[in-house]
């Protein structure tokens, strides 16, 4: 489905895509998250996304009432994942209304794994 914004002039049309890049490189910006991850169905093995392809990490549900975006992500080893999920939801939220003019129902943190520096 595509989100759509009416004015004065016409009628915005607005892809999914463009609504996850958003999403996508805001989230990037928030502390603890490494990047956003994928799920391997054969062997379920989950993925850290290059920056090119950080929107398969991410899925956009438009409907009537706004926006639902799920997230899943890779988080920083020693990070209080509560205090990431919050940080994520808030700037998101933001940026996303911002940017695009259509509501943020509901965001969805898929927390996929844990990256350990050595």
């Amino acid at each position: 489905m595509v989100g759509s914004l009416m004015n004065e002039y016409g009628n915005i049309f607005i892809e999914e895509e463009v609504i996850a890049r958003i999403a996508g490189l805001t989230a990037m910006e928030c502390y603890g998250i490494v990047g956003m991850a994928t799920k391997n169905v054969t062997d379920g093995l989950v993925q850290l996304l290059r920056k090119e392809s950080l929107t398969k990490g991410i899925k956009v549900y438009i409907n009537e009432n706004g926006v639902t975006i799920d997230f899943h992500i890779i988080v920083e080893y020693g990070t209080k994942i509560s205090a990431v999920a919050d940080n994520l939801i808030n700037t998101v939220k933001y940026k996303v209304e911002e940017f695009i003019g259509l509501k943020v129902e509901k965001i969805n943190i898929f927390v996929e794994g844990v990256r350990v520096d050595n």
